[in-house]
């Protein structure tokens, strides 16, 4: 500006200057006048405070006048925002409904995935907001990480946005139904071989011996004990050391891809505590009725019938909904009975089908998928192997199971992602996705699989150690 300002003064100078020379010809006068004014013009033109100042000033004006306006209106909304967040945190607070955290797992396995149009997709939800799915089925809770089948382990995956969690139902010496995965798991599932109660188990421990390498030992059932006993206890990992030669040694074989970090005050729960911990959750049912390790009828006078609607009573009594319920059972027999005589509750009543590993001979038929279909069977759940395969580019597909059984119209439910460890080792776990070991060398590929499940096979349902992972799918899929 000061540079400009001194060229002006310059221009001034020379003008008047020339102006008041008389000895200048008239020619010279003119020449010397055209020159001063060329020089001058421009530059008192170009001066800020010439006219271009007070225009900016007026345009600059009115940019924060309209700044001022936009900002007032921009207050306004962002009011009306907090406003309804606040309300709508009231309405969830009232409804009970806690948020979901899903955590870093999800994003870790994205990240993990193979690059294309899936990860692609995936990573774009990774802002959320994520809601609360019945896809996403907690498969005895959370148990990747909390002892199954404990308050924790149901309360970790309510907050991972799990729609339906999962209880176990077996039954104590008393006829009490408690959430155990197995009526003779205590010496695994929970503290029970370090307590008085070890000196009532069907087996008692017994240590590893080298000599003969034979495996440490033990079976304590909840028909072991009575109800009161079973509360007791605290749930731990399911896990043991077969090479153990005392009980802490057995009860510490966690296997390294969990943890223990949460497994020191699982707590134990009823058939009856579950219903109503889950009602306060706001999250929906799937009890399965477990296979009894004794012989029934139990003492001579509890039959199979009994017990499968001794589950079935918890949830009359309870009050529950029969929609918001899925009672499961291996045993074809007990579908059947609910199918006669809990007709409501049998609607959802899911088949877990075990003969795709426990009958060599079974082969996948449309008859037989029918036969179940017109029997009043509605949904079947195997595992997830046997609902997917390759094919010749080695990508994963469905298999001739899922198709027959989606041709059959029954819906299905699969079973049990995140439970074979780091898919990089999955060759010393196989038993998941022993139809597609090829197709799977990375945790990441836990999506794909997720993906053929959801889209390809039409799957309604994902079991899940760690339902955070199918919260995430479905979220971003909106299932």
């Amino acid at each position: 500006m000061q540079k400009e300002r001194s060229k002006f003064s310059l221009a001034c100078a020379l003008f008047a200057g020339v102006i008041s020379s008389s000895s200048a010809s008239n020619s010279d006068w003119f020449s010397q006048n055209y020159k001063a004014y060329s020089l001058y013009q421009p530059l008192y033109n170009g001066v800020p405070w010439r006219h271009g100042y007070p225009q900016q000033l007026r345009q600059l004006k009115r940019q924060v006048g309209r700044l001022q306006y936009t900002n007032y209106h921009l207050q306004d909304r962002l009011y009306q925002v907090k406003e309804a967040n606040r309300q709508l945190r009231m309405e969830l607070a009232n409804t009970k409904i806690q948020p979901i955290q899903l955590g870093p797992r999800p994003l870790f396995l994205v990240d993990d995935m193979d690059a294309g149009p899936l990860k692609t997709q995936l990573q774009q939800c990774a802002s959320g907001p994520f809601l609360k799915t019945d896809f996403s089925i907690g498969h005895r809770g959370a148990p990747l990480q909390f002892p199954e089948h404990t308050k924790e382990s149901y309360e970790a995956a309510a907050k991972m946005g799990a729609g339906i969690v999962e209880c176990d139902v077996t039954f104590t010496s008393d006829r009490e139904l408690v959430c155990r995965h197995s009526q003779s798991d205590l010496h695994t599932t929970t503290n029970i071989l370090e307590t008085p109660l070890a000196e009532k188990c069907s087996i008692p421990f017994t240590p590893y011996d080298s000599a003969t390498d034979t495996p440490a030992t033990a079976q304590c059932l909840t028909s072991d004990i009575t109800l009161a006993e079973f509360k007791t206890l605290q749930g731990k990992m399911d896990a043991f050391n077969p090479k153990a030669t005392t009980v802490a040694q057995y009860l510490d074989g966690t296997s390294n891809y969990r943890t223990d970090l949460y497994s020191t005050r699982g707590t134990l729960m009823t058939h009856k505590e579950s219903i109503e911990l889950f009602k306060k959750l706001g999250v929906k049912f799937t009890p399965e009725l477990k296979a009894p390790s004794v012989e029934m009828p139990y003492e001579g006078e509890y039959t199979q019938e009994d017990y499968a609607q001794a589950m079935i009573n918890d949830y009359l009594e309870a009050g529950v909904d029969p929609k918001d319920v899925w009672p499961q059972s291996f045993n074809l027999d007990d579908v059947r009975y609910w199918i006669a005589n809990e007709p409501a509750f049998a609607k959802q009543a899911v088949y877990l089908d075990s003969r795709v590993y426990a009958d060599p001979s079974f082969e996948a038929s449309l008859v037989d998928f029918e036969q179940l279909k017109s029997s009043g069977v509605n949904i079947i759940a195997p595992p997830i192997f046997a609902l997917l395969t390759t094919d010749t580019q080695n990508s994963i597909v469905p298999s001739e199971y899922a198709n027959l059984a989606k041709q059959a119209e029954l819906d299905i439910i699969a079973w049990t992602l995140e439970r074979s460890g780091p898919l990089t080792d999955i060759a010393n776990n196989p038993f998941y996705y022993s139809s597609i070991l090829d197709a799977v060398n990375n945790d990441g590929d836990i999506f794909s699989v997720i993906d053929v499940l959801a889209q390809d096979v039409g799957v309604i349902g994902i079991f899940s150690d760690w339902p955070a992972t199918t919260t995430y799918y479905a979220n971003c899929m909106n299932l």
